[in-house]
């Protein structure tokens, strides 16, 4: 699977904005694009390189990785209790090699909120039920945030 792919797979759900900056893409639900910027939590991003971390060594010639924010309910099913341990570079303690390419693991930084990365993903089809909840999740925080401003 390519950037190329997976951005047109998640840029194809209804409401999404892409944020870039770094060659990194940010996906927010947002349909009407009027998210304050104090509510623009992406569902998934795409992250290019070590602009943020060198954890999963993404300067490595052709590296990328793909962050999901799930459920609690779904990340606690793969994973089982989110880590709160971190060490010195505020890198959570999940027990998983955040090097290992192609294996769906707790985010390095962002676990601890249920979500999921994968560096140099392959397989699209594992990954589409993941993205889907992302979405819908969003999605739900979306319509429940306009609602509450409606009221």
């Amino acid at each position: 699977m390519t950037i190329d792919e997976l951005d047109r797979t998640i840029r194809a759900y209804d409401g999404v904005r892409v944020l870039e900056a770094q060659d990194d893409l940010f996906y927010l639900y947002d349909p009407a694009a009027d998210l304050p910027p104090e509510r623009q939590q992406p569902f998934a991003t795409i992250v290019t390189g070590d602009h943020y971390e060198t954890v999963s060594r993404l300067d490595e010639p052709g590296a990328w990785r793909l962050n999901i924010g799930l459920t609690k309910a779904t990340y606690t099913s793969l994973f089982g209790a989110a880590p709160t341990e971190r060490d010195a570079d505020w890198v959570l303690d999940s027990g998983h090699d955040y090097t290992a390419r192609g294996t769906l693991m707790p985010h390095p930084f962002y676990a601890s909120q249920y979500w999921v990365c994968i560096v140099d993903p392959t397989d699209l089809g594992a990954l589409v039920p993941h993205l889907e909840e992302a979405y819908e999740f969003a999605a739900r925080k979306y319509a429940n945030h306009q609602s509450r401003q409606t009221q």
